[in-house]
């Protein structure tokens, strides 16, 4: 598979990449063999970047993906974790309900200080079971998340002390890269203004049919040097299922609106007989500021048909016939978007 590089490092990364959360059991139990045979389903295709984070399964995923990456030589793959929150154990039959089905023992503390991130890291080490992380994102920072009272808060915490952790792992070389892992664009542009990145991994905002990125944030990545890591390119599922009933956009039932908008994209694909999934897997690749397109899912049958979509390349020209039906997100206001 073909590789780009993370922003100005040396780091390469293959074209397409594997986000663990479902292996975290994320809406439906993910039983341990089927995450190791979907984690191998990902390697046969040539996947070798692979995303993680201590929030998955609350400690779940991570185990998972260390104990099978620990079986694959040394400096064959690219491994990227992330910070912002502290796991501690709590009492079995105890742990909030965080749309995770069966995780582990452990609620989540955010923190995005020094300390906080230092501490993030040694314990991702001990999950991991590995001595190797290659990129570390800073999770969930923004008012998408924590709304504006709670995220100026958080946000001075990494400002004022977090990205001086980060410099340092990657001065050091226990790192090669970090950048933020997050749902929305403002926070993105907020950061940029005070740290220089690496990369983000921006979660639903530059897909077929979401284009929050394109208007400021891609131009500063390219001023920059920051590659962006595209993850939720089916924006919760509706760009992979059809405007169905029941079908979701940024993790809640799509509306009216959206579901017209799919319908009509959904109707340039099947005009020029291709998937409408290949389009919103392809799209994002087009822009050499793009060095990955993450795709999540707990079944090595879903990965693997995900991966026949990749290829052939669509006409550059169907591109252009989506445009109309493409949709920015509303301002963020005080409160926390996503719960």
């Amino acid at each position: 598979m073909k590789t780009r590089r993370i922003g100005k490092t040396g780091l390469e990364v293959t074209e397409i990449s594997y986000g663990a959360a479902p292996l975290g059991g994320l809406y439906r139990a993910c039983p341990r063999e089927q995450a190791m045979e979907t984690l191998q389903a990902a390697w046969d295709s040539g996947i070798r970047y692979f995303d993680v984070a201590p929030w998955y399964g609350l400690g779940l995923a991570e185990r998972r993906v260390g104990d099978f990456l620990r079986d694959q030589s040394d400096g064959s793959y690219v491994l990227s974790t992330k910070v912002g929150r502290l796991l501690r154990p709590v009492p079995t039959g105890t742990v909030p309900d965080y749309s995770y089905v069966d995780p582990l023992s452990f609620d989540a503390d955010y923190d995005y200080s020094y300390d906080g991130i230092m501490r993030s890291v040694e314990f991702s080490y001990a999950r991991l079971g590995l001595n190797r992380i290659d990129i570390l994102y800073v999770h969930d920072i923004g008012v998408y998340t924590h709304g504006a009272a709670k995220n100026a808060v958080y946000q001075k915490q990494l400002l004022d002390s977090g990205v001086k952790a980060l410099e340092e792992l990657k001065s050091s070389g226990a790192i090669s890269a970090f950048g933020l892992g997050v749902n929305e664009v403002p926070v993105c542009l907020d950061v940029m203004r005070h740290a220089d990145l690496d990369c983000i991994l921006l979660a639903g905002r530059y897909t077929l049919l979401d284009r929050s990125a394109v208007d400021e944030l891609l131009p500063l990545c390219r001023q920059k040097g920051t590659s962006l890591v595209v993850g939720g390119v089916f924006n919760s599922g509706i760009l992979a299922t059809g405007p169905v009933p029941g079908s979701h956009f940024d993790y809640m039932p799509a509306d009216a609106d959206v579901l017209a908008k799919v319908g009509a994209m959904e109707a340039i694909a099947k005009r020029h007989g291709v998937p409408l999934a290949a389009a919103a897997m392809q799209f994002p690749l087009r822009d050499p500021i793009v060095a990955s397109v993450l795709i999540g899912t707990a079944k090595p049958s879903s990965l693997t048909r995900n991966m026949e979509i990749v290829e052939p390349p669509l006409a550059e020209g169907i591109f252009a016939e989506f445009e109309p039906y493409t949709l920015t997100a509303p301002p963020l206001g005080a409160e926390a978007v996503r719960v």
